[in-house]
């Protein structure tokens, strides 16, 4: 007869000691530690993406000011070149930057407050109700006690791909999503797998984070566009607007501008690399946390990493999903990586840790 397969935690269980340590990582390390690591990280990164932001702003405002700024106009009405100057360069730094930090504060302001709507409208994600699905609110009911936090809000994503993720701001504002796809193909114990791994990112603090980080990088990815495109009209049009130049009169650009104004076209392109890099090595550390996390909860192994198995095997992308949201999800859900089967492949733009590694550790935790 086939070995019964144990029961996800029922409501009576008792709760998670959160000074317990972390099952599967080396140390000693506990929840208390782990969501407190989390906060700090959150603040560090906008810290970061704020510094990028300010920066890039600068970078793209000396551009602009070296494209527009070289020449002025005669008493005759002419355009006349007066070279790249210092002074002009300077007060497009400061322009920009004061723009940039503007702009870092709205971006930061509108995620905390309206970020996991907008991931959930982009998802196409629609809110369930207990009656939807009891035995799914029931799964995800009894993970949340056992995890201490709040019944988190559940929503479903009418799609064949099979895929999940986790938003929100705070376990208070917890949100969980299902697609279609996933919720038909899994039994009882791998569903509460994939609820557990998404719990255990709302109990961390991984929510916040992550959606943090989804838009400030997104913002600096949108603005190397048009930085990149000021950038080419510059070099292509010679820095000037346009006018007639006196043939007698070259100004004589000012070395130090130059410099500037190279450094902040290599800043420009090299900016929003750097933002998704460290995005992306973020995501894949959280998910071996949430994976260990859903084990903590769910005491059983084996739901998991058959969950994990058949989102392997899948090979139908999620059709809403673009790069801003694809590291929200418990596996890569982009075409390039889901009909590609490219989920064993690890880079430094890897949104995902391998799948082979992650059922590997957690295979190592079976008793």
């Amino acid at each position: 007869m086939p070995k019964p397969q144990p029961p996800v935690a029922a409501p009576e269980a008792v709760v998670h000691e959160e000074r317990e340590p972390l099952k599967g990582f080396s140390g000693n390390l506990t929840y208390t530690d782990l969501i407190a690591r989390n906060k700090r990280n959150s603040a560090l990164i906008v810290l970061i993406m704020f510094l990028l932001i300010t920066l890039f702003g600068a970078s793209v405002g000396a551009i602009l000011a070296a494209w527009g700024g070289s020449s002025q106009q005669t008493s005759a009405g002419m355009n006349e070149s007066t070279g790249l100057q210092l002074a002009t360069v300077v007060t497009g730094l400061v322009a920009g930057s004061v723009v940039g930090f503007v702009l870092a504060i709205i971006a930061t302001l509108w995620s905390w407050f309206g970020g996991s709507n907008a991931i959930l409208r982009m998802t196409g994600s629609k809110q369930l109700q207990k009656s939807d699905d009891p035995q799914l609110f029931n799964v995800v009911e009894e993970l949340a006690i056992a995890a201490g936090i709040p019944m988190p809000e559940v929503y479903l994503i009418a799609d064949p791909g099979m895929n999940a993720f986790a938003t929100g701001r705070d376990p208070a504002h917890g949100v969980v999503a299902i697609t279609t796809g996933l919720r038909a193909n899994l039994t009882r114990d791998e569903l509460a797998g994939v609820m557990a791994h998404e719990i255990s990112h709302i109990r961390h603090y991984d929510i916040r984070l992550g959606m943090l980080m989804a838009t400030l990088a997104g913002i600096i990815i949108f603005a190397a566009d048009a930085g990149t495109r000021v950038a080419f009209y510059s070099a292509v049009f010679g820095g000037g607007r346009g006018g007639n130049r006196s043939s007698g009169n070259n100004g004589g650009a000012n070395p130090l501008a130059i410099l500037i104004v190279v450094l902040a076209v290599i800043f420009a392109i090299l900016a929003p690399i750097c933002a998704v890099m460290v995005r992306f090595a973020m995501s894949r550390q959280r998910e071996y946390l949430a994976d260990a996390g859903a084990v903590e909860l769910t005491r059983y192994p084996q739901g998991l990493v058959g969950a994990l198995r058949k989102l392997g095997a899948q090979r139908q992308p999620l059709k809403h999903v673009g790069q801003s949201t694809a590291p929200l999800f418990i596996v890569n859900p982009l075409k390039k990586a889901v009909r590609g089967g490219r989920h064993d492949i690890s880079t430094k733009f890897s949104t995902h840790p391998p799948l082979s590694d992650r059922i590997a550790r957690l295979q190592a935790l079976e008793p």
